[in-house]
Formats: structure tokens, sequence, C-alpha cells
């Protein structure tokens, strides 16, 4: 079967598999609530923390089965991706778990706590310039030298059919929710999410957090066609990617919409994640929470879901 094939084909059923593939090496992450938070919004809150799965992120759910569906060909020949962290770490660690290289290509200014990860989990690094084009260009350098397999960070499809387990494991935990408000940048969390979030509760509202700096969803949504970021300014540094082309369809298709918010916003969202819930989470994981504190009007009076989609923190250049 094609990718093509693949992302039309790619739906609730695609999920379900997708937890049972990932199930014997996934953690089951906790759900967690603040009285004092849904107090100040007027809304039941209820928060997916993926800051507690494997690697510190959501991304090993979808790398994990993007691997471990990979057939023992395939798989032989190794994987290869382009990454600014976070979807480095899950592949290293889902090729570790079965035995396989894993080749990734890294921004040369990604966060030192993130680097050290991929290291230490055994896949080769290969660091290029701060640039989409230089990711993939440098990618296809390595692929052609390896003969590795390209595990997309996000417009993959058993990549984002892997991200979708997490809203399914929330909705099937806590029940039928309103609202649901994830992180968006390439779009594979916020896509599964999706796919999950209206497969299991048909009329629930989606909506992407992303960050003013990095507004191309935005913009993309605004237009109706896809847009990408001629430049990047945000702290946080796991939403930097432009949304992925087949992503944009999968959430179009969903009616999802963005709420922007600035980075001091998303500070302030951190901060207040650590006081109330008392755990830590990075700045990208904020702007869900820093969207529903901008935009009350949205979630008031009802359930919310809220992805906080990883703890990756490098203490040594972020100050609260």
């Amino acid at each position: 079967m094609s990718a093509d094939s693949e992302f039309d084909t790619l739906d609730l059923d695609a999920i379900w598999r997708a937890a049972a593939r990932i199930a014997p090496h996934a953690a089951r992450t906790p759900v967690l609530r603040s009285r004092s938070l849904e107090a100040e919004i007027g809304a039941e809150l209820h928060f997916k923390c993926e800051n507690f799965q494997r690697i510190g992120a959501f991304k090993f759910r979808g790398a994990c089965n993007a691997v471990f569906a990979l057939s023992d060909s395939d798989a032989a020949r190794g994987v290869a991706t382009h990454s600014s962290g976070n979807h480095a770490a899950a592949l290293a660690l889902a090729a570790q778990l079965r035995g396989i290289p894993a080749h990734v290509v890294m921004p040369e200014n990604t966060v030192r706590v993130k680097i050290d990860s991929v290291r230490r989990l055994g896949a080769s690094i290969v660091f290029c310039a701060p640039s989409n084009r230089a990711r993939v260009e440098t990618l296809a350098g390595v692929i052609a030298q390896t003969g590795a397999v390209e595990i997309h960070p996000f417009a993959h499809p058993r990549v984002i059919a892997g991200q979708g387990t997490a809203t399914l494991e929330l909705i099937r935990e806590v029940g039928r929710l309103d609202a649901l408000v994830a992180p968006i940048s390439g779009g594979g969390l916020m896509a599964g999410s999706a796919i999950a979030g209206r497969g299991l509760c048909p009329r629930i509202d989606l909506f992407g957090a992303e960050p003013e700096g990095a507004d191309d969803a935005a913009r993309s949504f605004a237009s109706g066609q896809l847009q990408q970021n001629a430049a990047v300014d945000t702290i946080s540094d796991g939403l930097r990617a432009d949304l992925g082309a087949p992503n944009f369809v999968i959430l179009r298709a969903r009616a999802t919409r963005i709420l922007t918010v600035s980075d001091a916003e998303t500070l302030a969202a951190m901060r207040l994640v650590y006081e109330r819930l008392k755990i830590v989470i990075e700045p990208s994981c904020a702007t869900p929470l820093a969207a529903i504190r901008k935009y009350p009007e949205h979630f008031r009076d009802r359930r919310v879901g809220v992805i906080l989609s990883g703890g990756n923190v490098d203490f040594d250049t972020l100050k609260l």
C-alpha cells in the first residue's frame, strides 16, 4: 500500500491498530485535573500528561508505531529522520527496541537536552543548518548513503496514527469531551488527535495551539492554502516546523481551528502548570493552556481535553 493510500484510509480503526501495536512499549500516561485552573477558566479540564511518556514526549507513540509496522526486510535497513529533538529521541528509542540502526538529522541550534537524549539512545546524528530546506537536503544525503527507511516526523500515516493514541486513551478514560486542544506545528499530533477525537466524539470541537512567531497553520487555515514560515521566532522549539500537506488536509476535513499565543503567554502557562499541577512541561507543551486562557469563550462550561505534549526542558537556556 502506498503512503498516499494510507493517508486516505487513516481513520479510527488505524488508531486502534496503532494502540495495539505500541501497547507493549509505550506508557499509558496519567490524566490530571486542577480545581483552581478549572475555576479560573470556568471549564472542566482534563490534562493528558504526555510529559510522562517514554523519552518525555508524545512523539514516542508515532515513532514506535512506524518502526514496529515495518517489515523485517525494511527494518533491517535502519530508519532515518530529521527532527529538532523529541521525534529524534523517539525514533532512536523505537529503533533501539527493535534492534535496528537509527540516523537523525538535527538542526545545529537544537537544545542540548534533546541532543544528549538522542546520543544516549544510540542514534547517529548529523547536524545541519536550522532551516527546513537544510533538514530535507541533509536527510536525503543520509538516506542515499545508508539506505535507511525515512520516518517523517509528522507527514507519515503511521506516525499520525500513533500520535492519535494519546487522545484515544484520554477519551476512553474520561468519557465524552466537548473540545480538544493540542499544540500544532507539523501537525502529526493534531491530525492524530483530530481523527481519534472526531471518531469517538463526533461533535467535538478541535483546536490547535500555535505560537505567534511560527503561525503558518493559522495563515493556512485563514487562506485555505498551505502557507510556510519565512522566518520563525518562538521559544517553543518543538513548534518551529511548517504544517505538513497531508496533515492540513486531515485537519481541514475535520473543521479544526487554530488559536495563536505569544511566547509570554506560553511561558505564563508553563509556570502555571508547574505551580498548580506540580509537573514540568516544555514551552511547546504549554501552548494549549495558554490558548485556553487567552480564548476562554471557546471552552467555558465545557468538558475539555488538553494534550500536554512533552516535558523536555533545557533549564540552562530557559529562564522562568
